[in-house]
Formats: structure tokens, sequence, C-alpha cells
């Protein structure tokens, strides 16, 4: 769908080239880059991208230097690096901003695979199945950075001449936080507007909700299981709590009425995802302690959801009379995500549709996720008006067999190319 595009566009999305996609997206998934050990894909990227002609930077952050930013989101993965690339091509330098300035962006950490016996072929032996590669991190989101990647060999392939700065920034890190895009951030990576390209299925997301990780612990009293009267369960306490956090989600999602938010179903949901106590049979628990993660409402920052967490914990509590004299420990734990939004109607989620139009013949949606992602980064500390658009769907995020369709990785890279000349080339 390429008839309607001037001469300079037709020419850098015929330069897209969906074999060299497949070849570096089969060697970024071969890679195993579990959040916490990003230094050897960091590597791979700065090179591809110094051989490409683009200035480059590849800089470890510093764990301890980012933990002090103020805005610092948490993390939860042991580290000792926080590696960075950021390559720019066309016109202007890193710290002047004279010019126009857009960003394409994308994490290369991914999660661990888990269990081997639910995967088909090993999670870091990329095998093409049906048209999609399979592999950890396929989806999310190697097949996007690789969407990046392609965009950025057709741009230079092309030859076209930029009359601003593409910013191409791939960070660790994403999974337990963002720490990494915070660093990107605070070293320059901020500009007229972002695109990360996170598995949205080609769809536009210009909202989300965010997330924040909790630690429970919840006080009883032990005692010998023939005579468990005289003790307190800890786990029946801990149902209190469960039944007021759940109550807590129906009224907090009840209340929603963002047409964005409100098709989702459940925008900000409350889970209880580790459970550890007890530690004999025939003894009644004395101590548990739960971790959990709880929706942040579309417009809100972790830290005020986490006070409204507090609020339900506290006032639970308060209605029982062993949790009164023995209240619960609530901590705020790992990472946090506040929500973000741009407006369905900004120049960037509108221009990005038109050139999506161009390549798909359609033009893909604008929707809301209740997810937290580094967009809100972009936007909240970056002052980087940002969206979401990526191949891939969030429904193979994260599972065994993760794969991602090669097809939508090309037209997202024949896409960004395309709006990376609107943006920024000469006519």
């Amino acid at each position: 769908m390429v008839d309607g595009l001037v001469q300079v566009e037709r020419r850098v999305v015929e330069a897209v080239d969906p074999a060299r996609i497949e070849a570096d997206l089969r060697a970024l998934v071969a890679i195993p880059s579990i959040t916490g050990d990003e230094e050897r894909i960091q590597a791979w990227l700065a090179d591809e991208l110094r051989g490409l002609g683009l200035v480059v930077r590849h800089f470890d952050a510093g764990v301890a230097a980012t933990a002090t930013d103020p805005a610092w989101p948490g993390s939860e993965m042991e580290r000792s690096t926080l590696p960075v690339v950021v390559g720019r091509l066309g016109s202007g330098a890193f710290h002047e901003g004279s010019e126009r300035r857009v960003i394409l962006s994308g994490h290369v950490d991914v999660v661990p695979p888990g269990d081997a016996t639910t995967w088909t072929a090993g999670p870091f032996e990329p095998v093409m199945r049906d048209g999609r590669l399979v592999g950890r991190g396929a989806c999310d989101m190697k097949g996007g950075v690789t969407a990046i990647l392609g965009a950025v060999r057709a741009l230079v392939a092309s030859g076209v001449a930029l009359d601003g700065e593409l910013l191409v920034a791939f960070v660790p890190s994403e999974e337990d936080g963002g720490q990494g895009t915070l660093a990107a951030i605070r070293a320059g990576c901020t500009g007229d507007a972002a695109i990360i390209t996170e598995p949205t299925a080609l769809r536009i997301v210009v909202a989300h909700a965010g997330a924040m990780t909790f630690r429970l612990t919840v006080p009883g009293r032990a005692a010998h299981a023939s005579k468990r009267l005289e003790g307190v369960s800890a786990l029946d306490k801990l149902m209190v709590l469960v039944r007021a956090l759940e109550e807590d989600e129906v009224t907090r999602n009840a209340s929603e009425t963002h047409p964005l938010m409100t098709p989702l179903g459940l925008p900000y949901p409350t889970i209880i995802g580790k459970v550890r106590g007890g530690d004999w049979a025939s003894t009644v628990i004395d101590r548990l302690v739960v971790e959990g993660r709880y929706g942040v409402r579309l417009g809100q920052t972790a830290a005020e959801a986490g006070e409204e967490l507090r609020a339900v914990i506290d006032a639970a509590a308060a209605t029982d009379p062993w949790l009164l004299e023995h209240p619960p420990v609530l901590e705020l734990t790992g990472g946090c995500f506040d929500s973000a939004e741009v407006p369905a109607d900004h120049p960037l989620p509108a221009g990005l549709a038109e050139a999506a139009s161009a390549i798909l013949g359609r033009e893909p949606e604008r929707v809301g996720e209740p997810y937290g992602a580094d967009m809100r980064l972009f936007v909240r500390h970056g002052d980087t008006p940002a969206v979401l658009f990526g191949p891939g769907s969030v429904l193979e995020a994260h599972a065994a067999d993760e794969s991602v369709p090669l097809d939508e990785v090309v037209d997202c890279a024949r896409i960004l190319a395309l709006w990376v000349v609107r943006e920024l080339a000469t006519r």
C-alpha cells in the first residue's frame, strides 16, 4: 500500500529488507538478555548502529547513581550495570535541541523463560513456525527492537537527508521498573515525539494504566493444631484483607469513566502473586508474607495509588479486633509504574496513524491498555509526548513459546521509517 507516497517516502519504505529483519530478529532472540544481564545484547546493538554510520553512545548509567534520582522507578532484579545504547542519525547534537528531534525506543531485557519443559524448542533457540518467530522475547519486545533497527537500516540505505535528528534508544530494565529509560532521559534522550515499540498488534496506545508491587506481612499467633482455637491463624487474617482488596478492586474499576479504559473491563486489577508462611503442618500459622500487584488508575502516580492501597489495608484492619491490635505491615516494593496519556488527536498519534494507514491500508485503533510501560517516563520526566506501537500481541508476552508474526515486524519497520521521513526528511 505505497501508491500514495511521494518519491522519497517510497524509496525509504521499499528499502526495508524482510530477509535482514528476520536475520536480526533471530540474532537478538538468540542472545539471553534476562533483566539484569543486558550487556551482551547492548554491545551487539551498539555495533550494528555504528556500522550503519550512527553516532553512538554506549554507556553504563550506573546502578547506584540512577537509584538516587528522585524519579527512580524501583527495580526487582539484582544488577551490577545499567547499559544504555543511544544512536543519533541526522543533523544536530545530543544536547543542543535546536532542531526537531524524534525518538524510537525499545527495551532489550526479557523475563526468565520459566519451566523449560513448557517450550517446544529452547527459549533462546529461535525457530520460524507458520510465519512467526518463536523464542523468549520475540514478542516482548525484540520484535519491536528489530523493527526499529529495520527502519534505521532503510533510512540509511535510501540515503534520505534528515532535517533534524532521530534518536534510537535501546534500554535495559524495563521489565522491573524502567530505570534504563530514566537513565537515557537523564542523558539527554528527549525530543518532540517518541514511539516505543512495545507489542500492540500495530495499534496505537495513547493511554496506559500503571502498576505497583507491594509486600504485606500479616501477623497471627502460633498454637498446636489440636488447640487451634488458642491460636490466631495469619491465613484467616489475610482473608480479611483479601476481601477488602476484592471490594476495592470492584469499586475502583466501576468508578472509571474514561472511554479508552472502560472497554478493558478490568483496567486496574489487584492480585496476590506470592504467598509465604507456615513451617509445620500441625502449627497454626503465626505469620504470612504475601506479595502482589496493585493497579494505578489513569491520571495517577504510583505513589498516589500506594496511598489508596494503604487506606484500604488500614480500614480493613480496623474492622478486625486482632488486626487492630496487631496491624499488618504494608511495604511498597519493586517497580513503580505511573500511568500516562497523550490526547488521541495529538499530532504524534495522528501522524503515526497516517503513516500506518499508508502501509496497512487501514487506520489503526487508538487504544488504552491496563499495563505500565516506559511511555510514562518520557511523558512525565522527559517532557516528550510518547505512544506505544509495535508488532505482536501482549497476549504472547511472558508466555511459553512466545512468538511474533514476522510480517508485522516488517510492516512496523516500514511504518516507522515512513513516519520518520514525514517528521524529519527534507523534500
